[in-house]
């Protein structure tokens, strides 16, 4: 294996590092997993000496490489300030080895902020974007949407949600099978004159697009299989998939315990695949589309199943080439 397919991963970043984080590539990297990657695909960065003690409860201090950094940047950290402050910390130290070339991908539970701030400074953006987007795909209705932007640009122009289209469009079609993706505006109504001045001009110039547009999506066709791409600002989005986080769990909860209130517990098997579905451990990270490189940003409160995930995705996005495929799209636009 070439230091082109490796995935640089942030043992830092999130909530429950380094040790959650260490779970999640060891599982990733468990023989018995019948799609494991193998371990020198995985380059861990952060603090050698704590990551070796770590690995060594578990018999696997020699499995991985490691990048030493003993910087972090915080979740609270601005991130402009704290990328110039610490450019030896986890976060750039993991997009400077896909600048390197030492990796291909990187992966962060960390400051989303800082990650989507590294990427853009560090690696640039790919020819014809002007700012890259968070994309998360979900299977909430059975089949996997992806909505974007997820929280990397909160004040976008309508040429942006265009850009982010075609990169939705081209991760669907490219890495997921999907052939022609219907592609949907998040909005307050289906009509033509609803909306913000952002959505009204973005709808005027979807419409003149090549991509399959389909129209307005209001917030409740996330859950009716309306489209394969919704695209959204970035504050838009953000909220958006919280809420769907947060509800999807409230609501699960008060499900299994009404259930078992009234003597009937929900099936394993039936908890299992509703899980699946609201989970963001499940989809594991986001991609930042857009950008020299294969970025995925996870959620602050990873678990090592998601840590695990997102290895998974960063392994499958560059294994299917999803950027040289957005290139081509970005390129054919109309």
């Amino acid at each position: 294996m070439t230091t082109t397919g490796r995935i640089a991963l942030d043992v830092m970043g999130g909530d429950h590092a380094p040790r959650l984080i260490l779970e999640g590539a060891l599982r990733a990297t468990d023989p018995a997993q019948d799609d494991g990657l193998p371990a020198e695909r995985i380059l861990l960065v952060g603090p050698e000496e704590e990551i070796r003690r770590i690995l060594a409860e578990h018999s696997a201090e020699d499995r991985f490489s490691i990048l030493n950094s003993v910087e972090v940047i915080g979740m609270d950290e601005k991130p402009g300030i704290a990328l110039r402050a610490k450019p030896k910390a986890t976060i750039p130290m993991c997009i400077q080895a896909v600048k390197s070339g030492e990796a291909a991908a990187a992966v962060s539970m960390g400051n989303t902020g800082a990650m989507v701030g590294a990427a853009t400074l560090i690696l640039r953006t790919l020819p014809g974007v002007r700012r890259p987007g968070i994309a998360v795909t979900t299977s909430m209705t059975g089949k996997a949407m992806t909505l974007l932007d997820m929280g990397a640009n909160a004040a976008p122009r309508g040429s942006d949600l265009v850009e982010y289209a075609i990169m939705g469009a081209a991760l669907q079609e490219g890495v997921l099978g999907v052939q022609r993706p219907r592609v949907g505006l998040l909005n307050i109504g289906e009509e033509d004159q609803k909306g913000t001045d952002l959505t009204k001009e973005a709808r005027g110039l979807l419409l003149e697009s090549n991509l399959n547009f389909v129209g307005n999506i209001e917030p409740d066709g996330l859950f009716s299989d309306n489209a394969d791409v919704v695209v959204t600002d970035g504050f838009t989005g953000n909220v958006v998939i919280k809420l769907i986080e947060g509800f999807g769990a409230f609501l699960l909860g008060k499900v299994i315990n009404g259930a078992q209130d009234a003597g009937s517990p929900v099936p394993k098997e039936v908890l299992g695949k509703v899980m699946a579905s609201v989970d963001y451990s499940e989809y594991g990270g986001a991609l930042l589309l857009g950008v020299q490189g294969v970025v995925v940003i996870g959620h602050g409160r990873s678990d090592a199943n998601a840590v695990y995930n997102a290895l998974k995705a960063a392994a499958q996005a560059v294994d299917s080439d999803v950027n040289g495929k957005t290139v081509a799209a970005l390129a054919g636009r109309a």
